[in-house]
């Protein structure tokens, strides 16, 4: 870390900073300011008062009383009725947030947001660190596009900026080994708060073996110590808060709610902060859960086994970890419920991306052009752009031909982040392949000798 140049760390402090000031004014004008941080704060205070934080009845009285809001506008009252007050969050996460609920709102939101800011900006240092031997001014590059495009994740206060950030720091300290203990805190505390962002990165390192394999099982271990006591603490306040928390779920994901990734969805109406797993891509053919969830886990599966098994039989290489955290990072975006702010763990896929381009040729290429436009399309600014020239496209009532014409306009984010999986799944594979056949050479160069 000390060898960074200073010119490259204060790009990446500045890329940070015009994220965090912009994300900032956008939460003083926005009707829910930091809306995602509201509801885990106040589901929170809800536990600290013996309240039921996954009935919505209850989250609304706490919420009411303690913050003194309500919005009497419709379009403010519509808003905030779908943002706020459907507790959806872990228990775990409501268990880590609880410190900070001890505080009234004013400090503990201005230090959730440092937080995200600390972590996501030591996330894309350490990320350079890893890539900058290979190829520092195409790391930089894109390190500075994704922390340059992250103002809806300081304006909703999302978990996701802490998740994918002590994630990207623990692969850091695991593959450095240094500060592993400090890894393995970090990794436990993202897979606590969401391990949907951080979960896959944790199979890899089960699966690979070796230290790695031992640094997962040891931040496993510890978010089970988070887990005992916070199931105990919210079972003895909501004795029925799994039943609850599935209910929820599945209201803000009914057709057209703020969840849903049909196209009707209101998260498609003139916003940036859209949903991106694939299943936004296969339901604008056919808006129903039974038809495109299907197709999407039997795609995603298929990936996820041929990767699972490549890398239970690899010898590893530096440079094949990096691909198979690529091809993974943008797998995790695709087969379940994710948004843009998640897939700032494309930072995990820049080491990768930048031992590609070092080999050189095409494949180096094209390697650096999939992230970067992974990196693009799931960035706040181009994304508003794009809002602004799609929002009167109305994908659910186009005949086929249309739709087959414009999904990749309209639905640019699932399909590169898929086209980057399988490249860089592909790369690992081929790698696997040629380092299993030196091995098999040298073995039998030793039994010639």
């Amino acid at each position: 870390m000390a060898k960074m140049r200073p010119m490259s760390v204060l790009l990446i402090l500045l890329s940070s900073g015009i994220s965090i000031l912009s994300g900032v004014l956008l939460d003083h004008s926005s009707p829910g300011t930091t809306a995602n941080y509201r509801a885990i704060y106040y589901g929170a205070r809800c536990l600290i008062k013996h309240s039921d934080p996954y009935n919505p009845e209850d989250f609304l009285r706490v919420y009411s009383a303690e913050s003194g809001e309500f919005p009497s506008a419709p379009v403010r009252r519509q808003f905030f009725l779908r943002a706020v007050p459907v507790c959806v969050n872990l228990p775990t996460t409501l268990f880590l947030v609880a410190p900070l609920a001890l505080l009234t709102w004013g400090p503990s939101h201005v230090i959730w947001l440092i937080l995200i800011g600390c972590s996501i900006t030591a996330a894309a240092l350490l990320a350079y660190d890893l890539a900058r031997e290979y190829a520092p001014g195409v790391a930089l590059l894109l390190i500075c596009i994704m922390l340059a495009n992250c103002e809806v994740l300081f304006a909703v206060g999302n978990t996701a900026g802490l998740a994918v950030g002590l994630c990207v720091v623990a692969v850091w300290c695991f593959v450095r080994e240094r500060l592993v203990w400090a890894g393995v805190l970090c990794l436990a505390v993202s897979l606590a708060l969401k391990p949907h962002d951080s979960g896959l990165v944790w199979l890899y390192l089960l699966l690979a073996g070796g230290a790695l394999r031992k640094r997962g099982l040891q931040a496993l271990a510890l978010t089970v110590l988070f887990a005992i006591p916070t199931v105990m603490w919210v079972s003895g306040v909501a004795p029925h808060w799994n039943h609850e928390l599935r209910a929820n779920l599945a209201a803000i994901s009914s057709h057209g709610d703020i969840s849903d990734p049909g196209p009707t969805s209101i998260s498609r109406k003139g916003s940036t902060d859209v949903i991106i797993d694939l299943q936004s891509v296969v339901s604008a053919f056919k808006d129903d859960p039974s038809f495109y969830n299907p197709v999407v886990f039997t795609i995603c599966g298929i990936l996820l086994v041929v990767w699972g098994v490549t890398t239970l039989r690899a010898q590893g290489s530096t440079a094949n970890t990096w691909y198979a955290l690529a091809s993974i990072s943008a797998l995790s975006m695709l087969g379940s419920y994710h948004r843009p702010y998640d897939a700032k763990l494309l930072l995990l896929a820049v080491p990768g991306c930048a031992c590609l381009w070092a080999r050189g040729g095409l494949i180096g290429k094209v390697g650096v052009y999939l992230v970067g436009a992974g990196t693009i399309v799931t960035a706040d600014i181009p994304l508003a752009v794009l809002s602004l020239l799609t929002r009167r496209l109305d994908v659910a009532t186009m005949p086929l031909g249309e739709k087959l014409l414009t999904i990749f306009f309209t639905r640019p984010a699932p399909l590169v982040l898929l086209l980057v999986s399988v490249f860089y799944l592909a790369v690992y594979v081929c790698g696997k392949q040629h380092d299993a056949q030196i091995h098999v050479q040298l073995k039998a160069e030793a039994a010639c000798q």
